[in-house]
């Protein structure tokens, strides 16, 4: 059974993340988001739930 052996396949899968992490990852990073987070902050007080038999 050939596909058990690891031993192409690991250096494949290491070169993948390294080729990731070290080229990718950089380029993807220094996109500007179009959509800057805003803080959300809530104004209102929620009302207590009043219940009928009290």
């Amino acid at each position: 059974m050939p596909q058990l052996n690891p031993n192409p396949w690991f250096t494949i899968m290491l070169l993948t993340w390294f080729t990731f992490s070290l080229l990718i990852q950089p380029k993807l990073l220094s996109f500007i988001p179009t959509n800057n987070p805003t803080d959300k902050t809530t104004t209102t007080k929620p009302t207590p739930w009043t219940w009928p038999w009290t």
